[in-house]
């Protein structure tokens, strides 16, 4: 029963020390090309930041940035938004 133990607690470690998947910005994000040249000065560090826009197929996204220390932004979640029935 030790290596069967030994096992599963080798497979959750594992699983623990995958690095999470980052999100490529695309076409209308506001990191598209890289991090803006200008800094958010007067947002804490770890504020939250929206930005909605349409892609060039007009499918409307939402997109959430974290502001980083150096006044930086990190894209961490993109959604799609279905375009409503008129």
């Amino acid at each position: 029963m030790r290596p069967l133990t030994a096992l599963c607690l080798s497979l959750l470690l594992a699983g623990c020390t995958s690095a999470p998947r980052e999100i490529e910005p695309v076409p209308g994000s506001i990191t598209y090309g890289g991090n803006p040249s200008t800094r958010l000065t007067k947002s804490p560090a770890g504020s939250t930041v929206f930005h909605r826009f349409q892609d060039q197929f007009a499918k409307e996204w939402e997109e959430r940035y974290i502001v980083q220390l150096d006044g930086s932004l990190k894209l961490v979640d993109r959604r799609r938004y279905p375009i409503p029935d008129q």
